[in-house]
């Protein structure tokens, strides 16, 4: 087998398992929910930071935080899945992370709830998102992990900048 399919086949709806059909994550809280992103993408978390409102932004990146001099933009991933804003509480953290949008390494803040863990999911313990009878876009969503009497969501940012970008291009 080449590298290139090895690599494709540890690649599942956009998360990237290892040999032993593992990936490490950091879970954090949304609205009750159980999110996780890629550790490996995790650059810092942040306490609350000031944000500065960017006037005519859409509200899912309405604004902009300093991070080590850098200005990058502050989502919020619950207008993502359509969920309610929520005021800032003693455990709201903000994930930086970087993403490659349009082939070019972005830094982005992500604001959450409650960061967790670092934890290792299962990949024979996960499952696409049913096509029907979820809340959510089911694109939004790499996959879902079971643990315990919980799933975990690894939401697909990739297609959640994408079509946020696009929707505000065509604005």
């Amino acid at each position: 087998m080449s590298g290139k399919a090895r690599k494709s086949d540890n690649l599942w709806n956009g998360t990237h398992w290892n040999e032993n059909g593992e990936v490490e994550v950091l879970t954090f809280d949304l609205a009750g929910e159980t999110f996780a992103l890629e550790a490996v993408m995790v650059q810092e978390i942040l306490d609350i930071l000031p944000e500065t409102a960017v006037p005519g932004s859409q509200p899912f990146v309405g604004s902009v935080i300093n991070f080590r001099g850098k200005v990058i933009p502050l989502a919020d991933l619950r207008l993502a899945f359509g969920m309610e804003a929520a005021e800032a509480t003693i455990d709201s953290r903000i994930i930086v992370i970087e993403l490659d949008l349009q082939d070019e390494p972005t830094l982005v803040g992500l604001r959450t709830d409650k960061v967790n863990e670092v934890t290792t999911l299962a990949k024979a313990s996960s499952e696409a998102p049913p096509s029907v009878g979820m809340r959510w876009r089911p694109d939004y969503i790499n996959c879902l992990v079971k643990r315990g009497g919980e799933f975990i969501i690894l939401p697909n940012l990739q297609a959640i900048f994408s079509a946020r970008r696009n929707k505000a291009l065509s604005a």
